[in-house]
């Protein structure tokens, strides 16, 4: 059992952040163990290739090391983003900016759970050099193996934001911790979680960034020294979406709401920007952007906003629709 200590302070500073970063160091987890990650098996045998290639195992080598099954992570490597949507190369350049003696101690912490691989434990007399490495790595993963994914994964990171937010804003803090996980409930003044970490953290004034993660799969995960910024980690809503293929199965709306129409509101039922949708329907976002606008005039699907993209998912009179005419939604929320 866990435990998360709350100030008055800490409970109006509970904020979302979606990090880059973190979903490209956690995807070498499902890299490593197919087996429990089957819903990424899509990704998996593409990044796979990418790892496995001999131009890029030498330059990856730290990254596998020290993001492997069973290791805890150092949370100098994946603090919490500034801003609500981070970005790859700000947050690289905190953590190329970590102390020695921070860098030290959060190794020897994550060491409590299994050993470092030599070229992790190498760190402990040469932390310049591991970060070094830690980061070219992880710009280089991030190149070969997210960065062609991020924008669908950053559309549902940020709509489980979005649904969040309103069980915030219908049940106050209550609300949102014992819906973000089946593991977590709010009790009086602290977060409690069913977990194996034995965790108790004091936010001594700090606030709880709350981030989606499309690589966590099974618990909340939270930073590891008590001196570390504060975070929690826990699996996004709707993941086994994320690798499904794009059929198209709205036909049956098409001569009713046109073709487009009808194929954006089959695509909202799983949260999207228009960017998103611009890739997927092959037009501008402009175009895009007025189909969209039509559909919620009509009722059929809803958006919101978080940071400075917009989702728009189906509404409960856009799915009858679409189930009343025989067409099978596209994923789910």
């Amino acid at each position: 059992m866990s435990t998360i200590r709350f100030e008055v302070r800490d409970a109006a500073d509970i904020r979302f952040r979606v990090s880059p970063l973190w979903e490209t160091v956690r995807s070498r987890y499902a890299l490593a163990d197919p087996g429990r990650y089957v819903v990424h098996l899509p990704w998996i045998r593409r990044a796979r290739a990418l790892a496995d290639d001999p131009a890029h195992v030498e330059s990856l080598r730290m990254l596998a090391a020290i993001a492997r099954p069973g290791a805890w992570l150092p949370d100098f490597l994946t603090p919490p983003p500034a801003r609500p949507i981070g970005d790859i190369e700000e947050e690289l350049a905190t953590v190329a900016a970590t102390p020695d003696e921070v860098v030290v101690a959060d190794l020897l912490a994550v060491a409590v759970r299994s050993p470092l691989p030599a070229p992790v434990a190498a760190g402990l007399v040469a932390p310049g050099r591991l970060l070094s490495d830690l980061v070219g790595a992880v710009r280089l993963w991030h190149r070969l193996a997210v960065a062609p994914y991020w924008p669908r994964m950053q559309a549902l990171l940020e709509a489980d934001i979005a649904h969040r937010c309103r069980h915030l804003a219908e049940g106050g803090v209550r609300r949102l911790v014992d819906g973000l996980h089946p593991s977590l409930r709010w009790a009086d003044d602290h977060i409690a979680a069913d977990d194996p970490w034995d965790v108790d953290r004091e936010l001594r004034g700090r606030g709880l960034p709350l981030m989606p993660s499309v690589f966590v799969d099974r618990r909340v995960l939270w930073n590891v020294r008590p001196d570390s910024v504060p975070m929690a980690v826990y699996p996004v809503r709707g993941a086994a979406t994320l690798w499904e293929a794009d059929p198209v199965r709205a036909e049956a709306l098409a001569g009713v709401l046109g073709a487009t129409r009808a194929r954006l509101l089959n695509l909202v039922c799983s949260p999207a920007t228009t960017s998103e949708l611009a890739r997927r329907v092959t037009l501008t976002p402009a175009a895009v952007s007025q189909h969209l606008t039509a559909l919620h005039s009509a009722g059929l699907v809803t958006r919101a906003r978080h940071g400075r993209s917009v989702l728009y998912v189906s509404t409960s009179a856009g799915r009858a629709l679409l189930t009343a005419t025989g067409t099978e939604p596209d994923g789910g929320t």
